[in-house]
């Protein structure tokens, strides 16, 4: 895993063209992951390790979006989440049955503050936990780069339970140019991490991912289970199991096809053992 290189971006010009192609990338299947994870653990294989890292690019992109506010280049945040990513890939345990985008969005994030906290001049200006709560809360408030309003100045102090002057202050300094995100030795008991907002309490990119994918594949897989039965069968399952309101009773479907309730109910059970082996084989 050492000697595997890093994806490497194309010039900022190309970002755009960078990302249309991780989009691009096909989603592992979980069992094709499972099996790549056990070819790099038992065998080192760097061409298994290209394949994890490749085809979870689009979720980098995903994760680095969500730090432009800092005002650091978007190529740069990806390709250090990149960074990240290659570290959870040789960390990943195929055996623990945790998909890799679950374990790898740690270490992307990880890798993505680290990156923040190099680049930002070491110019304090917040000197209380609610100062600090205040700046990194504030760039991600304002709706433009012009001034706050006396209203919006009214709105974050609410929001964020401090004064309107410290608002107004704060707002100030962070026109004036960088500022520190790591607290000074001396601010005592006042000490808090910055990083602790950074980042957001709402779902979170890798979790959108997955359940978004998930949902996805369920979807088509859906389709092509219900593709795979017979005209009646689809009739049956699409009117007892897919209605959007009403679903018709054995009794209902038996009259419509003039056959017996207990024949609909054989063939609906037959259906749906076939439909679910079609559907596992996404799972």
């Amino acid at each position: 895993m050492t000697s595997m290189t890093l994806p490497a971006l194309p010039p900022v010009s190309s970002l755009e063209a960078y990302v249309q192609a991780a989009n691009l990338v096909p989603m592992l299947t979980s069992e094709r992951e499972v099996e790549l994870g056990r070819r790099l653990r038992d065998q080192s294989d760097l061409t298994a390790a290209s394949h994890l890292v490749t085809s979870h690019l689009r979720l980098v992109v995903s994760v680095a979006r969500n730090y432009l506010g800092y005002g650091l280049p978007q190529a740069d945040l990806i390709q250090e989440g990149n960074i990240g990513l290659m570290k959870a890939v040789k960390r990943f345990d195929p055996e623990r049955g945790v998909r890799l985008a679950s374990f790898a969005i740690h270490w992307i994030k990880a890798e993505i503050h680290e990156y923040i906290l190099r680049n930002w001049r070491m110019v304090k200006i917040a000197t209380t936990k609610a100062q600090r709560k205040l700046f990194f809360n504030l760039r991600s408030m304002k709706k433009s780069s012009t001034a706050l309003t006396p209203t919006e100045i009214a709105q974050v102090a609410q929001t964020l339970n401090v004064k309107e002057s410290d608002v107004i202050e704060m707002e100030q300094r962070l026109q004036g140019g960088d500022v520190a995100l790591e607290p000074s030795p001396d601010d005592g008991d006042e000490i808090v991490t910055p990083i602790a907002y950074l980042t957001d309490a709402s779902e979170g990119p890798a979790e959108t991912f997955e359940r978004e994918q998930t949902e996805s594949l369920k979807s088509a897989g859906l389709g092509r289970a219900l593709e795979s039965l017979d005209e009646r069968s689809r009739r049956i399952i699409r009117a007892r199991w897919l209605a959007e309101k009403d679903p018709l009773t054995l009794h209902e479907l038996a009259a419509e096809f003039g056959v017996s309730a207990e024949r609909i109910r054989q063939i609906e059970a037959k259906a749906m053992q076939k439909m679910k082996k079609q559907l596992a084989q996404i799972n």
